[in-house]
């Protein structure tokens, strides 16, 4: 009898944004995207530029197919666009935890309630749906707006990894590792679910 995957795809809708389980044709909408800013400029972050987004894509699917991830396009809902990417991934069901990465927004969507809310979504479904104890949120030490973000969601931060990985130009990343565990889930969702009512 096969095993039921801990992670299945599947679509979460909020009144501002939507995930979407990430398909290949999705390539020319996320081109646009990243286009929106031209995010590949960002040295700290792995947005691919327009020309490797189909191999992004490949590489999220396989993720997905070898390791349990589960990939996501941000999908806007007043307009219809797609104005990024989010992940679930470092998938560890026998301790039912797991990451929230990957993820960029088009310019134009950054700052805004659509961050917040994919959030409120993804984290939702990860404690109440998959009965996750744990959810964890890593950046790179120089990106100070995620580092900011995170800790706006109410994740803590656990500590910084030194020399943890090697960036496609050679430099060594410091990671800054953040976490949301499952008894502080009720204060965190009503914090999101403040944020957005403000909004």
């Amino acid at each position: 009898m096969s095993q039921v995957p801990f992670i299945a795809p599947v679509a979460l809708r909020g009144r501002y944004a939507t995930l979407e389980p990430l398909a290949r044709e999705h390539e020319e909408a996320l081109r646009r995207a990243a286009a929106d800013g031209e995010l590949w400029r960002l040295w700290y972050t792995s947005v691919a530029p327009q020309e490797r987004m189909g191999e992004y894509i490949a590489s999220a699917l396989d993720m997905r197919e070898r390791l349990g991830a589960m990939p996501f396009v941000v999908r806007e809902n007043a307009s219809g666009d797609i104005v990024g990417c989010t992940r679930y991934f470092n998938v560890d069901a026998v301790n039912r935890r797991l990451e929230i990465g990957h993820t960029w927004y088009a310019k134009r969507a950054q700052r805004t309630a659509i961050n917040t809310e994919c959030k409120l979504l993804l984290l939702t479904h990860a404690f109440e749906k998959l009965r996750c104890i744990a959810v964890e949120f890593r950046t790179h030490w120089f990106n100070h707006a995620s580092r900011e973000a995170i800790l706006r969601l109410g994740a803590k931060q656990d500590g910084v990894l030194r020399n943890h990985q090697v960036g496609p130009d050679g430099s060594y990343r410091d990671t800054v590792v953040f976490s949301i565990i499952e008894s502080e889930w009720p204060a965190v969702k009503r914090h999101l679910q403040w944020l957005l009512e403000r909004n």
